[in-house]
């Protein structure tokens, strides 16, 4: 009987890779028949849905996204070159003054 299942389990991989299914979101056979990785288990069967949706299937879940190139002329590259990006150290005015997160470090506990 294991043998069976765990042959069943095999088929719907090899199903779901002929799908398209990426393989970094298809689970391994021993991930459902031991239970031991059953978030990749649930991931893979999103994935389906996604799939079967985009190709023209009844599924769920969010739509598959497509590419979206963009095409740069050579004038906004420049410009983009010119900007000093928030990685290197500008954060315009920004502060953390006034936040407050929780209880003050304080050594005694006044609650008691």
């Amino acid at each position: 009987m294991a043998f069976k299942q765990m042959e069943l389990i095999e088929k719907f991989i090899n199903f779901c890779k002929e799908f398209e299914v990426p393989e970094s979101e298809v689970f391994a056979t021993c991930d459902l028949y031991e239970k031991e990785n059953m978030c990749q288990v649930v991931t893979c069967i999103q994935s389906l849905g996604r799939k079967a949706k985009s190709k023209g299937f009844e599924g769920f879940g969010p739509k598959e996204s497509k590419a979206n190139l963009r095409q740069f002329t050579e004038e906004q590259l420049k410009a983009g070159q010119s900007e000093i990006s928030l990685q290197y150290g500008s954060n315009k005015g920004a502060s953390q003054a006034g936040q407050n997160f929780g209880k003050s470090r304080g050594i005694i506990d006044t609650k008691s």
